[in-house]
């Protein structure tokens, strides 16, 4: 793409980066207002906010619906670029393991990498399976999981390096 093209593009990406941080906040101003005014009876945890390792970093947002449905937002910043996450997640305990679940659920993601590794916007879907473990005498919550996606819009197709470790902070 010639330079013309590049003065478009990143114009674009500051106002979809600034759109997807509004909404972000928003979402979370709401779950935590909503969390606060609902007991966690039931559940380990009802909302929880922290970082996710990978081959960079991201922040997550996991916010249960009930005891065994979870939604988690993830944004992902890397050198490659940048990539944000929606998933939900299915819930189960692992018995005789206090604390510890099992998770399984579908997902979907959109993110811009930028030129040295194709350039240019996508968009894809995912899966996840994974761990999570609350701490019981502490707001700590880790979790560890793998992300398989398939991204349309690029010659990427199948991605299988996605997941990572979850550390966040319980409320």
């Amino acid at each position: 793409m010639g330079s013309a093209g590049s003065y478009l593009i990143i114009p674009l990406k500051i106002y979809v980066m600034r759109k997807v941080f509004v909404s972000v906040t928003a979402l979370f101003i709401v779950l935590v207002s909503h969390a606060q005014s609902h007991s966690a009876s039931g559940y380990e945890y009802r909302t929880a906010l922290g970082v996710k390792v990978w081959d960079g970093g991201g922040i997550s947002l996991k916010h249960f619906f009930d005891e065994k449905n979870a939604g988690e937002l993830i944004g992902y910043f890397w050198s490659h670029g940048f990539r944000f996450t929606g998933l939900y997640e299915i819930h189960g305990d692992i018995t005789g393991a206090a604390g510890l679940k099992w998770y399984v659920g579908p997902g979907a993601h959109i993110g811009v990498y930028n030129d040295k590794y194709g350039g240019g916007g996508f968009i894809g879907i995912d899966g996840v399976i994974g761990l999570d473990y609350k701490f019981n005498s502490a707001p700590i919550n880790l979790s560890l999981d793998w992300q398989p996606s398939f991204e349309f819009g690029t010659d990427r197709g199948f991605i299988g390096s996605w997941g990572g470790l979850g550390i966040r902070y319980t409320f």
